[in-house]
């Protein structure tokens, strides 16, 4: 059933494309790329071109694809500084000079809509011509098109254009009914193969041209289960990776924050710790990690300057906004404790380290609910997994950097218990129960990335791997009593490498499936 929007709006603007008459000639694309001053290599509209049937008997499909300002717009709900906002008569808007190039939104549009203008660091998305409609003139996209197969319009008013047809014509269609986001733009004629992402194969090159980016390698063994043998894309936009490495990075040194601050008020229990470790290490190690965490989070910003507009003028439904105010009250409350014990106040800095679980716990865990607000990767909306999944790396990578303080064997124990119960849930990930085709085809494609750019080596074996036998040697350093700090250093440092690897898989792999 087509989700129709909300009533209660004044307005909402929307299209229909009719692509029983839609031609491919990219009119539509082209014009809206000179009207918006759209950069070479992005589109606010496109066309995709999708054949389905097997010689002789083939057919070309088309559809028009963009922006369909949901009424339920997940990018508005995840833009930390507002930047993107629903305008009264249902426009999707964004305003450039405060977006701040975090990506996030990229993310969390279902439809492939938005991209990042390399040259001034901003997202940027079709806003309905929104000038141009505020001058009670067509959208750049309708007014050229030779077919008239786009119609805009006020979907509210039953004598608008869009509503009569709408009415009349049975069978409309949205794009990705399942993300439950309300979209404003309605299909007439198109094929199912040609709206649903990831069923029709994808091949290294296009109708006219060389893919300008790999294709994601999808094992053979899912492709009769995930893609159509009947249908390829013979043409589309590319599909960019938005998050990478520091983001992957950012994953390691948060959990090695988190979890030396969780391990902060059991280690005075553990006999083998030095007086250092006992009292100063946890908190001065989840201090440094957290510092890193920061640094690469500002770094990973298109527009690094501004990322003081996140406390400055927070969207608080953002995770990105709330995820920075755990930090900041995990941050303040290690250092209460740090300074406490300084000052010579042991009580109440062991105090502080208890309540402290509960903010190095929420440091740990909030990424779970940020990743679920991204709802344009399904991967990561396993936040049932997910969340047990950062708890646990969290100790194991945050008890093995505090290891060469307390050399305890039952912390290196416990250290490589929750490395294998960590590559349990990593594989409960790859082969668990994903609801959707995206998800699916996102954990089909963990294994294929690499562990590094030119190697078939796979990133997300060799990561659990390297985490387990890291743990491994270090269990077994400690309960030999070889428990030299440098060893031990060197196997969580091993460690973290892994778990880096896991998750450059894991945050990649998510972002490979075709959004359009």
């Amino acid at each position: 059933m087509v989700r129709r929007p909300s009533k209660t709006a004044r307005m909402q603007y929307g299209f229909v494309l009719d692509q029983r008459r839609c031609i491919g000639c990219h009119a539509c694309t082209v014009a809206c790329k000179s009207e918006n001053e759209v950069p070479l290599g992005d589109f606010r509209t496109w066309v995709k071109y999708t054949e389905v049937g097997s010689f002789p008997q083939v057919r070309r499909h088309f559809a028009v694809l963009r922006c369909n300002q949901c009424t339920d717009a997940p990018c508005v709900t995840i833009c930390p500084v507002e930047a993107l906002h629903k305008r009264p008569d249902g426009i999707v808007d964004l305003k450039k000079d405060v977006c701040i190039g975090c990506k996030a939104c990229m993310q969390a549009c279902p439809y492939d809509a938005l991209y990042l203008n390399e040259d001034s660091g901003g997202a940027e998305k079709c806003h309905f011509c929104a000038h141009r409609v505020e001058q009670g003139l067509k959208p750049a996209c309708e007014v050229v098109c030779p077919e008239t197969a786009i119609i805009s319009g006020d979907l509210h008013d039953p004598n608008s254009p869009v509503s009569r047809i709408l009415a009349e014509v049975p069978g409309a269609t949205v794009r990705r009914p399942e993300q439950r986001t309300g979209p404003n733009v309605f299909y007439l004629g198109a094929h199912e193969a040609s709206l649903e992402p990831g069923t029709a194969r994808e091949e290294d090159m296009y109708l006219w041209s060389d893919r300008r980016l790999p294709k994601a390698p999808l094992p053979a063994a899912d492709v009769a289960a995930l893609q159509r043998a009947d249908a390829r894309v013979a043409l589309d936009v590319d599909h960019k990776v938005h998050w990478g490495w520091k983001v992957a990075a950012y994953l390691v040194t948060k959990g090695i924050a988190a979890g030396a601050a969780l391990w902060a008020p059991f280690v005075a229990f553990m006999p083998s710790a030095s007086p250092f470790g006992r009292d100063y290490a946890p908190e001065l190690l989840a201090l440094l990690f957290l510092a890193v965490t920061n640094v690469l989070l500002v770094a990973d910003l298109k527009r690094p300057k501004m990322f003081l507009s996140i406390v400055l003028r927070p969207n608080t439904r953002s995770w990105l906004v709330k995820g920075a105010w755990v930090l900041m009250a995990f941050g303040a409350l290690t250092t209460a404790s740090l300074l406490a014990r300084f000052a010579g106040f042991a009580e109440l800095a062991n105090g502080l380290r208890w309540i402290n679980l509960v903010a190095s716990s929420m440091a740990a865990a909030y990424t779970a609910f940020l990743f679920a607000q991204c709802e344009g990767r399904d991967l990561w909306q396993h936040t049932r997994v997910l969340l047990p999944h950062l708890m646990v790396q969290a100790l194991a990578v945050g008890g093995a950097a505090l290891l060469p303080f307390v050399p305890d064997p039952k912390l290196a124990l416990a250290v490589f218990v929750l490395a294998i119960v960590h590559k349990a849930l990593g594989l409960l990930e790859r082969f668990g129960h994903h609801d959707t085709h995206n998800a699916r085809m996102a954990a089909a494609l963990l294994p294929g990335v690499p562990a590094w750019p030119g190697t078939k080596l796979s990133a997300f074996h060799a990561g659990m791997s390297l985490q387990t036998v890291a743990a491994l040697l270090a269990m077994v350093l400690c309960m030999s009593g070889a428990t030299q700090p440098v060893a031990l250093a060197l196997c969580a440092v091993v460690g973290w490498l892994g778990l880096f690897l896991y998750e450059r898989a894991y945050v990649r792999a998510a972002q490979l499936p075709p959004l359009s």
